[in-house]
């Protein structure tokens, strides 16, 4: 129902009733406003503060009210990204790009620009760096924890600190080699590392290889699927075979719990030192939200490790069960999403309509546009979309029926 809906509202045909089209150049248009500004009079649409607290208070049942001021707000929001200039709205990618590269190591630091720069290369690389080290003693004591207490929740955990493990290795080496790309081969720089990296931790990507991109994340899903399989099928037999005889408790390791709960609080230090850098590189909030996640994690199996002990046996195979199903739903949807835009997934409504606005704006001499698509040609952004049916009264033999911009 959504993509038939996306694609409906992909379709444009709108009359624009502009001043009487005069010849020019269609390729110089400026990029600012529309040539009237304002032709479809979206302005008027346009809901201040006061009318939209009205919508809320509304009498007629207090639900219904806040739906209309919300559905307004969202109009309000719309209304501004189509007035707002082409060189906004290409300010504000470019902004959000540069921010979300990995930052390189300036060489000339007397410029404040590059001052800031060169502090946030040092903040970037320590969250990096320590989140490494972080990872790597989790993964070394959670596993002595798994062993030494037989513990199948913290077994659970245990694995997914070793993917963890992995993928920070990958992240750090693709920092390293970010700052050392051959401008000249590779002229985005560090930038599509970045992507890749994301990728390791199953997280959207952006302008990344197809086959390099596909294969890590096979491999990470694959693997890491594979070893939650394994805990999840030892803890149903545990649940099943269990010999009811027995203790109803099994037997607590404290050693193994101390040093779990020693790795969590280095997790959650980390936390909230990337907490602060979250909004400034996106590296580093991909590295809060792992050890979010780990927090979480490694709490409950701690819990469950440790209720198996004290409370009754079965809490520690089903705390197993759990963290592995809940590992796999996390992975399923990851992958789901990754092949939605593999196979060419329809752009935001809201870009759509940007489109067809720009489009029929960008010349007084458009009179209509018929059809305006955008889907995806890699993992996520960027977009290839075309227009149709473009209607240019005297257009020149040289303007073709048909737009393609990738």
């Amino acid at each position: 129902m959504s993509s038939t809906r996306d694609q409906e509202e992909s379709r444009a045909g709108f009359q624009c009733s502009t001043p009487s089209p005069t010849l020019g150049d269609l390729e110089k248009n400026d990029g600012g406003l529309p040539i009237s500004g304002d032709p479809f009079l979206l302005r008027n649409g346009f809901k201040t503060e006061e009318e939209l607290s009205d919508l809320r208070r509304r009498q007629k049942g207090k639900r219904s009210g806040r739906a209309v001021a919300r559905y307004q707000d969202e109009q309000n929001g719309l209304i501004t990204s189509l007035l707002k200039p082409m060189q906004e709205h290409t300010e504000d990618a470019r902004i959000e790009e540069d921010s979300n590269r990995l930052p390189v190591c300036p060489s000339d630091a007397s410029c404040p620009r590059l001052r800031i720069n060169f502090l946030l290369f040092g903040q970037v690389k320590i969250a990096i760096y320590a989140s490494m080290a972080g990872n790597l003693g989790l993964c070394i004591l959670q596993l002595y924890a798994a062993i030494s207490s037989a513990s199948l929740s913290l077994l659970a955990t245990g694995i997914d600190s070793i993917f963890d493990l992995g993928s920070n290795i990958v992240l750090w080496y693709l920092h390293r080699k970010s700052k050392r790309l051959d401008v000249n081969k590779w002229p985005v720089g560090g930038a599509r590392l970045e992507n890749i990296g994301n990728i390791v931790y199953g997280r959207r990507s952006n302008h990344v290889d197809l086959v390099l991109g596909m294969l890590i994340l096979s491999w990470a899903a694959d693997g890491q699927v594979s070893f939650n399989l394994v805990v999840m099928v030892e803890s149903v037999r545990d649940l099943v075979t269990h010999n009811s005889s027995s203790s109803n408790t099994n037997e607590f390791h404290l050693p193994s719990i101390i040093a779990v709960a020693s790795a969590l609080g280095v997790k959650i230090t980390l936390f909230f030192y990337c907490y602060s850098l979250r909004k400034s590189n996106s590296q580093v909030h991909v590295l809060w939200e792992d050890h979010r996640n780990d927090i979480f994690l490694n709490g409950f199996g701690i819990l469950m490790s440790a209720g198996g002990s004290k409370l009754r046996w079965w809490l520690d195979p089903t705390g197993a069960l759990i963290i592995g199903v809940g590992i796999l739903l996390t992975w399923g949807r990851t992958i789901y999403r990754e092949f939605e835009l593999l196979a060419g997934k329809s752009a935001p409504s809201e870009f759509l309509k940007l489109l067809t606005y720009n489009a029929m704006t960008f010349s007084n001499d458009i009179e209509k546009v018929d059809t305006v698509r955008a889907y995806h040609v890699r993992f996520s952004p960027p977009f290839l979309f075309w227009l149709e049916g473009i209607n240019v009264p005297f257009a020149p033999p040289s303007l073709p029926p048909r737009i393609y911009v990738p």
